[in-house]
């Protein structure tokens, strides 16, 4: 089968003397033997009838059976059908839409019709609205209401059938359809270059250049493409607007902190479901971003941890009972030092409980254990991979110290070779990651006088030029993409999710210190 192929009702519907894709109808598209070949084709689904059990949504339906890349998707079709599905999903794009409407009068009651194909719209101020809306639901072709009360607001989307549009309408969607198709085409090497000089997988890195505490700075991104070019593979640095391109890529590595509640888990999810290699998986991220969850793995495989006691709004006083001051209390999903705080008299508590438990039904509350620094091991396919010294902020007790202007202090850093690094450091540390997958990991762990305590694992570590490849150097990046290139090549499509009985082979005697949920 091609590799691009068009789907219509009705030859009728779209003439292919001018186009150089091949264009089926939905009924010999259905009727088509399935071909291990064809998987990773870009069905272009044109259906007049998209609605629940039309031939338009079975062609959709029976191409993502096939392992072909249809759109729009099953899932999109659904969405676009119900307001409550697709709506939470635009609010985001509100100061978007009020900028491309700030020429439009806005009296009760106007309206506006917007059509877009292909993320494209003949209406130029409304261009990136256009875009971002297809992002959010890829289909072909869209029609968006926008109603003003004071403020635009968009009011309705829905599919727009071919069936439905006009001369200069058609003739605007094969050509936006046509732009969609080559911005699309993966970058290859010029046909006169050696085969052994072929880039071999396409390799997509998310990242969002304005968060203030990324992963991996944008000097480092550029270090990771570079070092791919190195090893044949070619690496593309993508955003939270080419979520509708992953299907290009062999492989996905996210580089943005994670949540759950976010984009980047949709994309992990989504990635996975095209059966691209991916980095952070979905388990990992449920497993590593959640606190409490953690907490639990941890505890029920004896892994070294301090004392957690997780407690609701009325466990207050009893917590009193349980832990002494100071003590520091923790949102379940924070990041860099975000959502920890220092409770040191019962004030603090009251004040401090009241502001975290804004945002989450229940807390963590840990004895307050100070170190000069917290051991940071890096986890690649159950392996150490490097080990990191982070210092704590200046005149504070976090590594990451935040300020009220918005800015974050962070304390210094040393990187040592792993054979300097204590061995029950890295034991620990080993048990703890392969409790989660054989993904990335990055292992925090308290060394004290009374042993090695795990403080999370994280599935989304930092990797900088400059900082943990202090000792390693190019090798670490190399280690890293040439992991993403064995898993590429043996088609495994997402990471292991095994949970050892005891965390891997090297044990730990000490029992783990109790978690307790009051």
């Amino acid at each position: 089968m091609p590799k691009n192929l068009i789907v219509v009702d009705s030859r009728r519907d779209w003439p292919a003397d001018d186009f150089d894709i091949p264009v089926i109808t939905a009924i010999d598209y259905l009727r088509r033997k399935y071909q291990p070949e064809d998987r990773r084709t870009r069905v272009i689904n044109l259906c007049r009838n998209l609605e629940y059990g039309g031939v338009g949504y079975y062609c959709s339906l029976l191409g993502e059976a096939r392992g072909h890349h249809v759109l729009p998707e099953v899932r999109t079709l659904l969405e676009v059908r119900r307001q409550s599905l697709y709506r939470p999903g635009l609010a985001d794009l509100q100061p978007l839409l009020e900028k491309a409407t700030e020429n439009l009068q806005k009296e009760v009651g106007s309206t506006y019709v917007l059509r877009i194909f292909f993320g494209w719209t003949a209406d130029g101020p409304m261009q990136g609205l256009a875009r971002e809306l297809f992002e959010h639901l890829p289909m072909p072709a869209l029609e968006v209401q926008l109603r003003a009360n004071g403020v635009w607001r968009i009011q309705r989307v829905c599919a727009l059938p071919i069936g439905d549009l006009d001369a200069v309408e058609k003739a605007e969607l094969r050509a936006a359809l046509q732009h969609y198709l080559a911005r699309r085409r993966r970058k290859s090497k010029p046909a006169g270059c050696k085969p052994a000089e072929r880039m071999r997988y396409d390799l997509a890195i998310l990242h969002d250049p304005r968060e203030v505490l990324p992963p991996s700075s944008s000097r480092t991104l550029k270090h990771f493409v570079r070092i791919g070019k190195r090893l044949g593979i070619h690496v593309e640095l993508i955003q939270r607007r080419d979520y509708g391109r992953l299907a290009e890529f062999d492989a996905l590595f996210i580089r943005e902190t994670t949540r759950i509640d976010h984009h980047t888990y949709e994309f992990a999810r989504k990635a996975e479901q095209e059966g691209l290699v991916v980095i952070d998986d979905p388990d990992s991220i449920l497993r590593c971003t959640n606190k409490v969850y953690l907490t639990e793995i941890l505890r029920a495989h004896q892994v070294p941890i301090l004392e957690t006691v997780i407690i609701r709004k009325t466990d207050l006083r009893r917590l009193e009972k349980r832990l002494s001051y100071p003590f520091v209390l923790k949102v379940p999903d924070g990041s860099f030092s975000r959502g920890v705080r220092k409770v040191t008299d019962p004030e603090t508590l009251r004040k401090v409980a009241a502001e975290l438990f804004a945002d989450s039904d229940l807390l963590l509350a840990q004895p307050y254990c100070y170190t000069p620094f917290d051991w940071r091991i890096g986890m690649l396919d159950r392996q150490p991979l490097f080990a990191c010294q982070y210092f704590m902020s200046s005149n504070h007790w976090q590594i990451v110290r935040h300020l009220d202007n918005g800015r974050a202090l962070q304390g210094g850093f040393r990187t040592i070779p792993l054979h300097e690094a204590p061995a029950l450091v890295l034991q620990t540390a080993v048990r703890a990651a392969n409790l989660i997958g054989d993904g990335l990991y990055g292992v925090d762990l308290k060394e004290t006088s009374e042993g090695v305590f795990v403080v999370e694992v994280n599935d989304n570590p930092n990797i900088d030029r400059g900082i943990e490849d202090g000792v390693m150097g190019d090798v670490l990046y190399e280690t890293v993409l040439r992991s993403l290139i064995r898993r590429m090549e043996t088609s495994h499509g997402r990471p292991g999710t095994g949970w050892p009985a005891n965390g891997g082979a090297m044990e730990i005697k000490r029992p783990c210190l109790r978690t307790t949920i009051l």
